[in-house]
Formats: C-alpha cells, structure tokens, sequence
C-alpha cells in the first residue's frame, strides 16, 4: 500500500509505532521496521545522549529498514540535553524523528539539514497547522481516544480526522484508537495516509515490557481507562488501577488547588516499576481505550501482516460491494 507517508519515510506498510516511555526499545523499534512499517526508539527513555546513541547502534545490528526516534521537547526548568540527543540521532544516520510536547521548531533546521524527516505530534487542528508552518514534513494527529496525552479539546478522532484533513496540505496519520486493519481503512477514509499504534504494539511478543502489562491491557475494555491531571491542564488518559483510583481521589478532595506534588508518589518515576518489573498498581500508566479492540499478543510480524490483509480486503471486498452500479 503506497501512500504520502510510505514515501516520507520509505516504508512498505503506512504504520509508525508511536514513541512511547519505557516501551521503545531497540527491539520493538526493529521488529515493527522489519514488519515493514516506522519502528520508534523513545529518546528521552534513554537517560544520555550517549545510551540512545548505543541503542541507535543496537537497532541498527536489529534491522536494515528505516527506524526512527521519538523525541519529546518537555516544558521542565531541568531540560534534558536536547543538542546532545540530536547529535546522537543525526550521528546515527537515523533519518526520521517523532517530535512531541513543545514547539520543536527550534530544532528543525539542524534535523532537516541532516536529512532527517520530522512528524510532529498533535491533538489538534491549530497544531498541526502550526507544525506544517514552521517546517514538519508530517503530523500525527492524536484523538481524544489516544492513551498518553490526548490535550485539553476532547475531540475524537472521527471528527479530529476530516477537519485535519479540510486544513493541512502535508500528509499525516492517525494516532488513538487505531488497531487493526478496520482503523487503517477507516483513517484512510477520513484523510489521514496511515496510522500510528501505541498501546497495540505493547501486546506484541516483542515489546520489552513485562508479561503482567501485556496481560493488563488483553484483560481490558473500552471502559477501563481514566483521565488523569485535567485539574493541572495536562490530562493523560490511563490504565485504571489503584494508584489511579487513589489519584483521582485527590483531584477530586482538593479541586482547583491541587498541585504536581500533591500527585507526585502516582506519576513520578512509576514506568520503569510498571513496564520493566510488572508492579502494575505502582502508578498511573498510559494506555488507549484501544485495549478493548486488543485480544491476543501476537509478534509484530503477526500484527502487521494481519492489518494490511484485513485492510485489503476491506477495501477489495466489502467497500468495493457498496459501490453504486
């Protein structure tokens, strides 16, 4: 399937695995760049520019396809070392780089000399056309379905899609509450050239992450996420679970006055509990209301090839049924 963004990036499927902390390792990366789509290494998981730099060189003993890296500009007085981690992307011949969080436009010259394609990752029409502005070759425009962040609009994505594609002139992909070879088709349909997967790429064989949160999301629906932070105007939409219960007990005691620190044992430094050691009520952790379309843990390759028959299909057979005659 050929598209604006298999041709961005050089890909033979329109599916980018989204950056997501604790979760994009060398080996996810891979095994979703192999599978024929964008695999992400998530940069800022990398505490120095010199660890993502070895794990740039890992994927690339892992794959001989494009992969790229996701980089998250966070508005912290501490600002991780930005310079050190485009030099490390730019150095390690990597040539595609999800941006997220904070205006990256700062960044786009040195990224774009080097060759090196950006998407930027949005939750709203205004963004993304602020991103096509100052220069990203894509967006990934994030439903209010999406697990992580999904902004402050609330705007989902049967209705985010067709307005993003009535504004933007560059090609972008659908992100929250994409799966299968259904969400592809239907992105597709609404404008987008492709799709991004977070949470359904953590149910696959090779996502370094342990068994007890692949298990977590399989066992859940559609009706088992929360959202978190919309007092401190940075929601997250999560995994109910009982630091998640706990934390929205606070919001709810302490209104409008609650700050950071009242939340932080909840959502400080929990991922690496959560992902690497399977304590799944440490914290709150991102997942998409897309775990109630997740019932198997497939490898990456399983998962690919499945959508893009599915999506086939759809497209061949029953679309191409409704045709008028």
């Amino acid at each position: 399937m050929k598209t604006r963004i298999t041709e961005l990036f050089g890909i033979q499927h329109p599916i980018i695995q989204g950056g997501m902390h604790y979760v994009g390792f060398a080996e996810l990366a891979a095994a979703v760049s192999n599978a024929g789509g964008l695999g992400l290494i998530t940069g800022l998981t990398q505490k120095t520019p010199e660890l993502l730099a070895n794990e740039i060189a890992k994927c690339r003993t892992l794959t001989d396809k494009p992969f790229g890296v996701n980089l998250t500009f966070l508005p912290t007085l501490s600002s991780p070392d930005y310079p050190g981690y485009i030099k490390a992307i730019i150095d390690g011949g990597v040539k595609a780089v999800e941006t997220a969080g904070n205006n990256p436009q700062k960044w786009l010259p040195m990224l774009h000399e080097a060759g090196v394609k950006v998407i930027h990752k949005c939750t709203s029409v205004r963004h993304s056309l602020k991103a096509q502005a100052i220069g990203c070759d894509a967006v990934s425009v994030d439903g209010f379905e999406c697990g992580g962040h999904p902004g402050e609009d609330d705007i989902p994505n049967f209705i985010l899609l067709p307005r993003a594609a009535d504004e933007l002139r560059i090609p972008f992909v659908a992100s929250g509450g994409m799966a299968d070879g259904r969400s592809l088709v239907a992105a597709l349909a609404l404008g987008a050239e492709g799709m991004n997967m977070g949470t359904r790429f953590i149910a696959t064989q090779e996502a370094p992450v342990h068994q007890n949160v692949k298990d977590a999301i399989v066992a859940a629906s559609e009706l088992d996420t929360r959202l978190v932070m919309r007092p401190l105007r940075n929601t997250e939409r999560v995994l109910r679970n009982e630091a998640v219960d706990r934390l929205l007990e606070k919001e709810k005691a302490l209104g409008t006055s609650i700050k950071f620190d009242d939340i932080i044992d909840e959502v400080a430094g929990v991922y690496p509990k959560i992902m690497l050691d399977g304590t799944m009520d440490a914290g709150a952790w991102s997942c998409g209301m897309v775990a109630g379309l997740i019932h198997d843990i497939p490898t990456v390759k399983e998962l690919i090839d499945r959508i893009m028959v599915e999506a086939d299909a759809i497209i061949a057979q029953r679309l191409a049924g409704f045709a008028r005659v």
